[in-house]
């Protein structure tokens, strides 16, 4: 999914931010539930599809919780103030949902081991996860010592690669296949990429465990 991922462990399904397209890509590939959602952070392209989960507490019959860093749940709060306000006339209906305050300790959802990790996201300062031996690490343009610690030890790393240029809020490829070779993870998806990408040509070229993420990509994960 566009700017998002969605993390199957058993019978749940914890979903990475509300990409501005998830009910085209939910439709697509037939995603009929989502048990939890975490949020990096609050920029339109994570956060705009957040009515959507509206059919999935309808047919599920479900209150989805929600999770992020103070300031991502308050930019929510305030962008999406209709959701929250008991006053807001309901009309078609509105998305049933929990928010939920990260602070960096490690909770679990299902089986599902959370770790929230700080990242830096131009001058923001955003939350990347660990779930279990994968991590997320989208909209990255550095990564503290701290963090860099937690992400040692990987299965996978899914990070993002904007383009081939430097960016101030975005590893481009260089520095993200730079990160790569100093977390050492066994396999790494490169994410959130521009147009400039030739896939074929540049798959070719690059690491043996490291690929270009695409949407609709699904993984098997032992």
């Amino acid at each position: 999914m566009r700017s998002s991922i969605l993390v199957r462990q058993g019978d749940f399904h914890l979903l990475i931010d509300t990409s501005t397209d998830m009910r085209q890509q939910c439709l697509a590939r037939k995603i009929r539930r989502i048990d939890a959602v975490l949020y990096t952070h609050h920029h339109a392209d994570h956060v705009h599809g957040i009515d959507e989960l509206r059919s999935f507490n309808f047919f599920n019959k479900t209150t989805t919780p929600c999770y992020g860093s103070a300031s991502t749940l308050q930019d929510i709060r305030t962008k999406f103030s209709y959701i929250f306000d008991s006053n807001v006339q309901v009309g078609g209906g509105l998305p049933k949902l929990i928010l939920n305050e990260i602070n960096g300790e490690t909770f679990s959802l299902g089986d599902i081991a959370v770790t929230p990790l700080d990242i830096e996201h131009g001058g923001l300062t955003i939350t990347a996860y660990r779930l279990n031996d994968i991590a997320y690490v989208t909209d990255c343009s550095g990564i503290p010592e701290k963090t860099r610690e937690q992400l040692m030890g990987l299965d996978l790393l899914i990070i993002n690669a904007l383009g081939f240029e430097p960016h101030p809020t975005h590893f481009c490829l260089s520095q993200a296949l730079d990160a790569i070779e100093d977390l050492k993870p066994k396999r790494a998806l490169l994410t959130h990429i521009n147009h400039k990408f030739d896939h074929d040509k540049l798959s070719a070229e690059l690491p043996e465990n490291v690929e270009l993420a695409y949407d609709g990509l699904r993984l098997q994960i032992p």
